[in-house]
């Protein structure tokens, strides 16, 4: 069975989010990110992904919000490249790992990744439409980076298991 037709395993403890190492002293990473937008999702992701973008709150892990290029509502960052957001992604193959990692953060299920420059891609799962949250190394460590996430896509993107 995969990940996607069943919540992510929680690798939380009670009050806080788990992820390896120490927390990363905050730098802003540029004032814009240059962010591929994922191929256009079917037409009610691509409104979920608009709602969400409204949603998005304007600092993550002590970073601002930065423009991207190019502009998308598919797309957002912290921070210049520190932090980027692509909403409306294709269903990542990583999913149907069943041993893959998972965190949940206010309602929202996220799949683990640790990536080979020591950063981490976050992506949710039992939503609607799947997002994917990059996160450079110096900031991946930052317990609360999910949180204002994690409550703008509960509020905007259905839970569900996507279908595209």
């Amino acid at each position: 069975m995969s990940l996607h037709h069943r919540p992510l395993r929680v690798l939380a403890v009670p009050g806080a989010l788990v992820v390896p190492a120490a927390l990363a002293a905050c730098s802003p990473g540029g004032s814009e990110a240059r962010v591929e937008p994922p191929p256009a999702p079917p037409g009610n992701v691509a409104g979920f992904c608009a709602a969400l973008h409204k949603e998005l709150p304007e600092t993550v892990a002590g970073l601002a919000r930065t423009r991207t290029e190019p502009e998308s509502d598919l797309t957002a960052s912290w921070g210049g490249s520190a932090i980027v957001l692509r909403c409306g992604i294709p269903r990542p193959p990583e999913m149907l790992d069943p041993k893959q990692g998972g965190v949940e953060v206010n309602g929202v299920s996220w799949l683990l990744e640790k990536r080979g420059d020591g950063g981490f891609r976050f992506t949710t799962g039992m939503r609607l439409a799947y997002t994917e949250v990059r996160v450079d190394k110096e900031h991946a460590t930052d317990a609360g980076m999910l949180v204002g996430l994690s409550t703008a896509i509960a509020a905007t993107v259905p839970a569900g298991i996507a279908s595209y």
